[in-house]
Order: C-alpha cells, then structure tokens, then sequence
C-alpha cells in the first residue's frame, strides 16, 4: 500500500504544478480565465471534450453495471461516441463560430437577455448536482481503497481540484485534461491487457460471462435492451451538443480546430468504450464473489469491481496508478464545472446587474471575482456529494441515469432543438422545461414500466428490466413530446413581438460564419507543447520509476511499456514547440 500512496501523492504534485506552469496564461483577462481567450489546440480541447464527458462513474457505476450484465452498458457510451462524431460533422465549429466567453452569452443570442438570467441560474444548479454525482463517485471508490470515511474522502479531493481550477482557469482545465487523458489511457489499456492474459482471450470473455454476455441475466426481453441503446443515441446528442455544453470547443483556436477536437473525444471515446469494459467483464467470471469484500458500501459495492480486479490481477503499484486515473477523471469532470459556473456568473448575472446599478469594474476586478466564485462554486459541489453519499440505496450507474434522464434532458432540449428551430415566442425554452419535467414526473410516478408491461400483458419485469424499460420511456417522452413542443411553439411565434430579433439575426449569421485564428496564435501555440510537454516528460520518467517496485518481471515490463508510451508522446510535443518557434 506504500507504494500506491507514492504514486497517488506525485500525481498531486504533478496536478499543482500544472495548475501553477499555467496560471500566468490565465491571469490576463477574463476571457482566458474563462475558455484560455479562444487560442487552444486540437488535441488539449478534443481531451477536455472527452474527459468531462468520462469521470469516475466509467471505473465505479458503469463498472459494476458491466459486471452484472455484460455487453449492455456499452449502449450508453456508443451514444457518446456518436453525438462526438455530430459534433465532427455539424455542431463543434459552429459552436466556436458563435464567437462568445461563455456559454450563457449565446444563450442571449439565440433566447435573449431574459432567458439567458433564467438558464444561468438553472444550469449553475444542475452542474451542482452532476458535479456532485461524479464527486461522489470518486469518494465511494476511494474509500475503499483505504478504508477511510467517506465523507471526509469528498471533502479532501474536492478542495485539490477546487485549488487547481481557482488558480489557473480554463488552461489549467484543459492542460490538466491531456495529462489525465494519458493516464486513463494508461491504466486502462494496461488492465484490458492483463484481463485478457488471465481469461484465455476475448472468446473465453465471452463464453465464460454469467448469464450471458450480449444479453446478461435479469432480461428476459432483449427487445428493451434493443430499445435502451437506440434512445441513448438522441439522449446523448441532446446533452452533450447542446448550446449550455458547448463550452467544450469555445476554447479552440479556429473552427478547424474545433472539428479536429470532437473528432479526437469521438475515436477516444470509441476505443475507451471497449477497452475500460475488459476488466469488469473479465472480473464477473474470474471473481464472481467479489463484492463481499465492500459491505460498507451497501447496494453500491458492486461499483468497486474494478478495483477489486486491480487488487487481484495487476502488479504492485497499479492501485494507486488507477485511484490516480479515477481523480483525473473526476477533476476534469469538476474543474470544468467550476470554471463553466464561473463564467456563468460573472458574465450573466453579476456583469448585468452592475451594469443595471451603473457600476464600472476593470476586467482584472472581475476576474478575481470570477477565482472567488469558483471556490464558492467548489464548496457547494463538495456539500451537494456528500448528500449523494447518503442515498445508500441507490447505485452509482442509477443515480447518474436519473439525474441524467429525469433532469438533464429536459433542460437542454431547447438549447439542442433552438439550433435547428429559429423562430420561437420568448416563453419558449421555460415553458419546454416546465413540459419536460411533467413529462419526467408522469413516468417516474404514473406511467411506470410496470403500468407499461401491464398494457402490453407483461406480467412481471424484473428489476432490471424496470430500470431500462423507465430510461426508454422517459428519454421516448422527451424526444417526441418535450422536443415537439418546443417545435410547435413555433407556431405562436410573432415578429412583431420578438424583442432579440437583431441578436438572434446576427447570432445565426455567426454560427455559419467560419472563424480564423490571428497572427499571434504561433506564440501560444509554442506555449502550449512547451509546457505540456514538459509536463508529460515528467509524468513518463515517475512511471518508468515504477519499475523499482518488487514485481514479477512482466509487472515492471508492464510499467515500462507504459512508460515509453507517455516519454514518446511528451518528446513529440517538445520537439513541436521547437519547430513552432522556429516558424515565428
């Protein structure tokens, strides 16, 4: 266990060293604070598109939701892969073309000024509670690990990310990204090798999977599971390409570089899907008892499956490689809610209302007012985990589903379908909340996979069945009705009434206009692989280092092959930002 304190501590130290090599580039303006002032790289936006989309939750919840019933969980993070790939194909230059900071500034100019106070209070919110899922997550995960108490585990990762995100801003965001990027990639490819060496190869996977792998046990209607994976592909488009979670490609240099950025989170996330699942899956035939280890977890400890694989099948070390992998995964998911709410902030609420009281602030003012506020934001994510740590009876994989389905979706049908439909009354996007949380509701409490099952002559679904039955019908509902509304509100819209007709003009006008970046971008550029670079020399040379530990000898091949892998990538980066520089 020594040696996976080792490693989880210098993977601190790495994090705070990024956080400070990148501090100065977000000091300067609350732009750069905000999205790094719009003059990033492909490959630092595409990992920052796709670790906020990954956190603990894939190591925790879906983890154990792949142990239980196989190949299913895949459906969710298809979804994924797919609304990244629309995001290649239509949404991702488009959303950096809006030309804006923050995300609740195109709100205003696709909505207006009203509807943009409404969301940015809302989505301030809603981020609290999904931030607190991912927290949360982390927490139950580590917990295990060392046997610690909860709760205090929340609070103490919680303040490491809120220091990182509060110093350096959006660069510090997206810096931290690529390097947590690698370590997942890291642990994850290394445990998938090890799993498949110890099953005999994917085919004894396969075959040796209870229950039944493409299926699993508890489904005695595979047509639900069928039904499940086609609703996660809208779902997934919905909340993830969307005007609110458009901030992921606002930080690209040029429109270019945004397509570029959704195309790298599409293949990551289309490898990850099948490599993360390897070990879980593994596990079920390897370690069928493996939960009994975790009964302090309660109805969540089959979401410690992955560590249990790691305690059993990996080398020395690798633990604290892994916990290591989680924090990464969580950090992104926070760090990007925290400085998202940030902007939020300061732009659509405290800008207005200054404004509104003839109040003039420099942007140096308002950007340590924007560090104030992420800490704020911070502590109130960190409060919101610890209730979640609370709900003992509801898994990890349940409890971000629900919040997904039953809040979510809702809330970002008009800021998906208000990209398509141009011309909407004012009360349009509320009123396509206030529809969609009725249409959350009537599932949740009236319109139940029981009720369904029983109109169809369905006698009995069983528990797991329910679960999916309820995602179908409440995503179903939002994708025919919630989304339909907002369509049929067209209908009412009037010209003569509309009061953001030059805005919305002018903000349409831009969503189709490309954007190039300036003659000052080779600069940044160079900054960029410079530093990073650096920082990914050192993380490959700490884990070359861990071949000290007493191992088996494939173990420590095991650590320098990763190794290489990670020296490889962070010599490529240095010897760009030469070249660069060369060019200026």
């Amino acid at each position: 266990m020594f040696y996976d304190y080792l490693v989880i501590g210098f993977y601190f130290v790495l994090m705070l060293l990024i956080g400070f090599a990148f501090s100065r580039m977000a000091s300067k303006s609350t732009s750069d604070y905000f999205r790094g002032g719009g003059r990033m790289l492909w490959w630092m936006v595409g990992s920052t598109a796709f670790m906020s989309q990954f956190s603990a939750i894939t190591f925790t919840g879906a983890a154990g939701k792949a142990y239980m019933d196989g190949f299913a969980i895949v459906g969710v993070y298809i979804g994924n892969t797919f609304a990244f790939l629309c995001g290649w194909a239509y949404f991702a230059h488009r959303f950096r073309q809006m030309r804006v900071d923050t995300p609740t500034e195109a709100i205003k100019g696709r909505f207006g000024p009203k509807n943009e106070m409404f969301f940015s209070w809302a989505l301030i919110v809603f981020s609290f509670a999904n931030a607190g899922v991912w927290l949360n997550a982390l927490g139950v995960f580590t917990s295990a690990v060392f046997d610690a108490d909860i709760d205090y585990t929340i609070i103490a990762i919680g303040l490491t990310v809120l220091f990182v995100s509060a110093l350096s801003g959006a660069w510090g965001v997206a810096a931290s990204d690529f390097v947590q990027t690698l370590v997942v990639a890291v642990v994850s490819i290394a445990c998938a090798v090890v799993a498949l060496v110890k099953v005999g190869g994917p085919v004894n996977m396969v075959d040796n999977f209870p229950g039944g792998f493409l299926i699993g046990p508890n489904m005695n209607f595979p047509l639900i599971l069928f039904g499940t994976f086609i609703c996660f592909l809208p779902k997934q488009i919905i909340t993830v390409m969307n005007l609110h979670d458009s901030f992921r490609f606002l930080n690209a240099k040029d429109s270019f570089n945004a397509r570029k950025a959704s195309l790298l989170a599409m293949i990551l996330m289309g490898f990850g899907t099948i490599i993360w699942f390897i070990p879980p899956w593994v596990a079920a035939s390897l370690y069928p008892d493996a939960t009994a280890g975790y009964t302090q977890l309660g109805s969540k400890a089959v979401d410690a499956i992955y560590l249990e694989f790691v305690r059993n099948a990996m080398p020395i070390g690798t633990v604290g490689l892994l916990i290591a992998a989680l924090f990464a995964a969580s950090m992104s998911s926070m760090d990007s809610a925290l400085n998202k709410n940030a902007g939020i902030f300061v732009r659509s609420i405290y800008q207005p209302f200054l404004a509104k009281k003839q109040i003039q602030k420099s942007d140096k003012q308002l950007l340590r007012v924007s560090k104030i506020v992420s800490v704020l934001s911070g502590l109130l994510i960190i409060a919101t985990a610890l209730y979640f740590s609370s709900l003992k009876k509801l898994s990890l994989f349940e409890l971000m589903m629900s919040v997904s389905t039953i809040i979510q979706v809702p809330m970002m049908v008009p800021l998906a379908v208000g990209i398509f439909v141009k011309k909407t009354p004012n009360w349009a996007p509320w009123a396509t909340i206030a529809v969609g949380f009725f249409v959350s509701w009537f599932v949740t409490n009236i319109f139940t996979a029981d009720v369904f099952a029983e109109m169809l002559g369905i006698a009995q679904l069983t528990k797991r069945e329910s679960i999916d039955m309820d995602i179908i019908l409440t995503v179903a509902g939002h994708v025919f009705i919630t989304s339909g509304f907002f369509w049929a509100t067209s209908l009412f819209y009037k010209e003569a009434n509309e009061e953001n007709k030059v805005e919305r003009e002018q903000f349409f006008k831009n969503l189709e206009t490309p954007y190039y970046a300036d003659d000052q971008q080779s600069e940044f550029d160079r900054q960029q692989r410079d530093k990073l670079g650096k920082m990914v020399l050192i993380m490959g040379l700490a884990v070359l280092l861990m071949v000290l530990i007493p191992n088996p000898l494939w173990g420590k091949i095991t650590f320098v092959c990763c190794s290489i892998i990670i020296l490889i990538i962070g010599f490529l980066l240095k010897k760009s930002a030469k070249t660069n520089s060369t060019k200026v």
